[in-house]
Order: structure tokens, then C-alpha cells, then sequence
């Protein structure tokens, strides 16, 4: 049967890579909408071999479709979402308005499909980075039972939009021309530096991005007794986001049983070959679906705890393709 879809912030990175997925995964559409703000009305994006006029986002616009994928922002979100519901459109919000809202499922597919049967026609799209470093070790926390996290992230600018990139760019002009430079979508320059502030600071100094790790974990794996300690830091690079994790369990494992594991969990590509020089890297993942592996190593002090490095592309598998997943497993 095939459905009405609605890809609301379709003029943004992330809406224009649901988009380009809804066509290569082949979903069954009869009619494709793109909305956004006003300031895009009239404009056309891309679907496979079609242009897309875009409409504004609306309640009225956007309750024509069946399913409507936003990435437009948690205000907006906020706005709209709820009262499109109302009128029987199935939301999957890309946004961080609903995430800790309990009545609203937070997904990954490959971890609580489960948790979409109660849902009220909106699901949450997790955070980028929480969705990367779930993927990676929901696996082994179902074989061992994850007891502590510590984890440290190197996100790209385009989690921050298509400025961010821009702002890189110039930034990165600038530097090399010896010319001042004068950051708006950053605190500080991007270029040739890392800024380990992202989003807002609030509880205890942590981040706004890094509570959304703490919150979002316990919320998708039902479990508030795994301890976790982030620091999410920006770093001058296009698109991929980074992470090195620590994770202590609860039980013991051999790194035989590890690689076993990880090699055969859904969404995961283990690259762990650094005698060869293969570990991941965010040029290696740009466009893929997978989240990355490498850098599996069991700790030095600790034996039931191992370090890894995990890599993924914020703008698909971090946001697009996993709203295009719940979709999927909402639709098949």
C-alpha cells in the first residue's frame, strides 16, 4: 500500500538526505510533500529523478500526509507536531522537543522496535551521537550488561547545519590567508581547532548535547542504572561524527566474543585492523549506512571493560535513515 509522506525541513541537510533515502530504500509513496519555513516557500528539492515544490509548514499543509518526517527544529516542532497528530498524521521528529516526553516512544530500530506499539502518532528520533554509541553497544550490553560509560565525541559541523559547514569553510579560507575571522554559528573559529562546548551548559557544567547521551540511554535501553560520563566536543570536520568509549559490564567476556558479537549486530561494520592501518574514520563512513567499529580493545586494568572507537555519518544514520527505519518498521 502505498503512503503519503511528508519530509517537513526538507530544504536542510538533514531533510534533504530523508529524501534521497525514501527513494533509494524504494519506500511506497503515492505522494511526496516538502515543507519548510517560509522563507523556503517556492523553492524545489530533488526526489530521485523528480523536483519537489516546497510548501510552508502549516498544520493544515501538513496533516495531508500519512507520515511526515520532520528535521525542522524543537520549536517548530513543538508548534506544529502535536496538533497535526491530533488530526491522525504520524510524526517521527527528528528534534529533541519530544525525546523525554513519556509518552512518546524514543527509537532505534535495531534496539526497541517494541516501544513503537505505544506510540500516540509522534516518535522521537534519538540524538546523532546517542544513536551511534547505542548501535554499537546495545549488542554487547544484551550478552553482558553494561555497568558504566565514558565516552568523549568529536562531532563535525554539520550536525549543526549547512552555516556550520559554511562557517568551516571560511574559517578555514581565512587561516590560511592570515586574515581575521569573526565566528556566528561557533563561540570561536572552527577551523584548525576543537571546541568542547556544544549547545547549551546546565546541570553540574555538562552540556545540553551531553545530558541528551545520559537521558536518551536510559530511556531506550529501560535502564537507569547504567552510569555514564560524556564530553561532546566540535571538531573541524565536514560530516562524521567520532567517539571513543569506555564501557564497563557487569560480566565477563573474552575480545574473541566481542569481535563475534559486534560483527554479527544489525547496523554495525567492524573495521579493526590497526597493524594494517584500517580503523574507522569519518571520510570512510560519508554516505553510509553503518555505524563503525574499531580500536576494540579490552581495558588495561579493567577486564570486564573495553575501549573502541565508533564512527558514523551524523546526517544518516545519526538522523535521516534512522526516522526512514522507524518509518519502515511502522509501514512493513
Amino acid at each position: 500500500m502505498p503512503y503519503k509522506i511528508a519530509i517537513v525541513g526538507a530544504t536542510g541537510l538533514v531533510g534533504q538526505e530523508m529524501l534521497k533515502i525514501l527513494w533509494e530504500r524504494r519506500i511506497p509513496i503515492s505522494e511526496i510533500y516538502a515543507f519548510a519555513s517560509a522563507k523556503s516557500e517556492g523553492a524545489y528539492v530533488d526526489f530521485g529523478n523528480e523536483k519537489i515544490k516546497v510548501e510552508k509548514a502549516t498544520v493544515e499543509n501538513i496533516s495531508k500526509a500519512d507520515f511526515a518526517l520532520f528535521s525542522i527544529g524543537e520549536e517548530i516542532s513543538l508548534e506544529l507536531a502535536p496538533e497535526i497528530a491530533k488530526k491522525g498524521t504520524i510524526i517521527i521528529d527528528n528534534s529533541n522537543a519530544f525525546r523525554m516526553n513519556p509518552d512518546v516512544p524514543l527509537v532505534i530500530p535495531e534496539i526497541n522496535p517494541e516501544d513503537l506499539k505505544n506510540h500516540k502518532n509522534i516518535i522521537a528520533n534519538p540524538n546523532c551521537s546517542t544513536i551511534q554509541m547505542l548501535v554499537a553497544l546495545n549488542p554487547l550490553h544484551k550478552k553482558w550488561k553494561l555497568r558504566k560509560i565514558f565516552v568523549a565525541t568529536y562531532q563535525s559541523v554539520s550536525g549543526k547545519g549547512k552555516e556550520a559547514i559554511n562557517e568551516l569553510m571560511e574559517s578555514t579560507k581565512a587561516f590560511l590567508e592570515e586574515k581575521e575571522f569573526i565566528p556566528s554559528a561557533f563561540p570561536y573559529p572552527i577551523s584548525f581547532n576543537l571546541i568542547p562546548h556544544i549547545d547549551t551548559f546546565e546541570h553540574e557544567n555538562y552540556s545540553r548535547e551531553e545530558m541528551k547521551m545520559v537521558r536518551e540511554t536510559h530511556k531506550i535501553l529501560h535502564d537507569s542504572s547504567i552510569k555514564i560520563s560524556p564530553t561532546c566536543v566540535r571538531v573541524p570536520v565536514i560530516r562524521g561524527h567520532s567517539e571513543v568509549i569506555y564501557a564497563e559490564f557487569e560480566n565477563d567476556f573474552t575480545l574473541e566474543e566481542v569481535y563475534k558479537t559486534l560483527e554479527e549486530a544489525p547496523g554495525v561494520k567492524v573495521i579493526d585492523k590497526p597493524q594494517e592501518k584500517l580503523y574507522p574514520m569519518p571520510l570512510l563512513c560519508d554516505g553510509k549506512n553503518e555505524v563503525f567499529v574499531g580500536r576494540i580493545r579490552k581495558d588495561l586494568f579493567d577486564p570486564r571493560a573495553i575501549n573502541m572507537w565508533v564512527v558514523s555519518d551524523n546526517i544518516r544514520k545519526g538522523a535521516a535513515l534512522n526516522a526512514v527505519q522507524i518509518l519502515e518498521k511502522l509501514i512493513f
